[in-house]
């Protein structure tokens, strides 16, 4: 073995254990916070990835982080995109300008789901642990009926009109906060007419965070829903944004296929048969939002009644949620070969060649190892192992480089955003390092 390949081992094994250390740093007694100061409180999808990094060193401890999650599920299935679980005036908005009157306090909207993957994930890593299987089962067995509520609250207030398409009504609910994709939509959107005073620019510099005016209008949307009574018909029918997002209906596919095979074990017939029926209904919606000229996935306004023909990492999340059309995922593939040609490390979440590529600024250009982790797998579950392999190899150079940052440089390298980062660590223990 060369001196060199030995020092990468010994360099990924340091950084295995850094990436143990940030995941237990930022433990707040069974949840897990992004990172400290920046993100202080419990995050939906950040959640789900942290628990499948957890399970690699502590399978009882993975279970905790979907356990005390699901703390924050409302009475209707929703499951909030931050869980308030201790007082802290770091973050803004906090719970007072949500006004949910949840205990513990949430927010009102969702993320993308994640957590029948994570518990999958989960089971396989508590049997090649040897862990008790009985208890793993059981912490399984009582996590599903909240999974199943959530999707059937994906449906029943995001898709009221079963078209198999369900919509966001927030760039929060996303995930993706500022992608280029919403500017449209946002655009329509009015500004909020209230003052007030950001705290995620005085920790982190202005230039890799979403724009003053792009917040003006989160802020209007979470106000316009707490004056509806966060009622979910009266969100829907009054919203001024309202965006069939195509990596949330592809992570939700994937999501409502992982929960099937859980009721395989879990469930009833009768459930079983309504997720089938559910999951090929997804199929088809996402296949409408395929663009034959592009040979693109693309979101659409719901609002508008059009395609967002704006090209960026969601697009190509079908590999993760599925593709059943060889030919579409392999356009898919060569389309996101051809993007990492153009880029020292990959995946940018969007094209550098996009005139809306900013490879600083969150959601507008920068790698993110969670998408990496998702694009990877699916290329990998597709056929595309070259592709897989160079996503992996990206991201693990990435945290050589850089650590465990929110987010990355794509053309550089430089780590970007919060630092030791709790999702990415996690996305190294479960894929990238392991």
């Amino acid at each position: 073995m060369s001196a060199a390949g030995a020092m990468e081992i010994e360099d990924v094994a340091a950084l295995r254990t850094e990436a143990v250390r940030i995941l237990r740093e930022n433990d707040r007694g069974g949840y897990t916070i992004p990172t400290d100061g920046l993100y202080p409180f419990q995050w939906n999808w950040d959640s789900a990835f942290c628990a499948m990094g957890i399970a690699t060193y502590d399978v009882d401890r993975a279970w905790s982080e979907l356990d005390y999650l699901y703390q924050g599920q409302w009475e209707s299935g929703l499951l909030p995109h931050i869980v308030f679980h201790r007082p802290v005036d770091s973050y803004y908005p906090g719970p007072d300008v949500w006004g949910t009157a949840h205990t513990p306090p949430t927010s009102g909207i969702s993320q993308p789901p994640l957590t029948a993957t994570a518990t999958l994930r989960i089971l396989d890593r508590a049997a090649a642990a040897h862990a008790n299987m009985s208890d793993a089962k059981d912490r399984a067995a009582a996590l599903y009926p909240k999974i199943l509520a959530l999707h059937d609250w994906w449906e029943r207030e995001r898709d009221p009109d079963r078209t198999g398409i369900v919509a966001v009504l927030h760039p929060w609910e996303t995930g993706a906060d500022n992608s280029p994709v919403w500017d449209g939509p946002l655009k329509t959107t009015p500004a909020t007419k209230t003052q007030f005073q950001r705290r995620d620019v005085a920790l982190v510099d202005a230039t890799m965070r979403p724009r003053q005016w792009e917040y003006e209008r989160y802020i209007h949307l979470v106000e316009l829903y707490r004056s509806l009574g966060w009622d979910g018909g009266k969100m829907w029918r009054e919203t001024p944004f309202k965006v069939a997002d195509v990596a949330m209906n592809a992570i939700l596919m994937r999501d409502e296929r992982d929960l099937l095979t859980l009721a395989e074990s879990f469930g009833t017939p009768a459930e079983r048969a309504r997720l089938e029926e559910r999951a090929e209904r997804r199929q088809s919606g996402l296949d409408r939002l395929w663009h034959a000229q592009d040979g693109f996935y693309y979101s659409r306004d719901l609002v508008a009644d059009e395609a967002i023909r704006v090209a960026s990492h969601a697009g190509f999340l079908p590999l993760w949620g599925g593709v059943r059309n060889p030919d579409r995922a392999k356009q898919l593939a060569d389309r996101l070969t051809q993007w990492l040609t153009l880029c020292r490390y990959g995946a940018p979440t969007m094209s550098p060649r996009d005139p809306e590529f900013d490879q600083k600024r969150y959601w507008r250009g920068p790698v993110w190892a969670i998408i990496n982790f998702m694009l990877g797998h699916g290329a990998a579950e597709q056929g595309f192992a070259d592709l897989a392999d160079r996503l992996r190899e990206d991201t693990r150079a990435l945290m050589l480089r850089s650590g465990f940052c929110e987010y990355y440089d794509p053309l550089t390298g430089e780590g970007l955003g919060g630092g030791a980062f709790s999702w990415t660590a996690a996305a190294g223990l479960a894929w990238a390092l392991d």
